[in-house]
């Protein structure tokens, strides 16, 4: 089964050297065992634009679609056994970004 990790984070352009290179090492493991299938750092939420053209509604906004202190700086998609396999995997992750993950199964 596949699982979204969303990184989640209050600051902007916040990683250190070293949580880069824990973030690398954990992704080599990841795709060593087969476990990997998409990861991406995502753009300052201030760069966003929502999009909500329901019915034609054609509203173009600047920003997030939602104003909040923290916003998904990141994620994972990562290929699991088990809801508990991913959330160790997880834990893992999180400690490797030094930051919040939200684990969430793709459907």
């Amino acid at each position: 089964m596949r699982y979204l990790f969303s990184v989640i984070d209050d600051r902007t352009g916040s990683s250190t050297p070293e949580e880069d290179a824990a973030i690398d090492e954990f992704n080599a493991r990841l795709r060593a065992e087969g476990r990997w299938v998409l990861a991406a750092g995502i753009e300052d939420p201030a760069g966003a634009t929502t999009i909500d053209d329901r019915d034609g509604a054609g509203e173009v906004s600047p920003g997030p679609f939602v104003r909040t202190s923290e916003h998904v700086a990141g994620f994972w998609i990562v290929e699991a056994e088990s809801r508990d396999d991913a959330l160790a995997l997880a834990a893992e992750a999180s400690r490797a970004c030094h930051r919040r993950v939200e684990v969430r199964a793709l459907l």
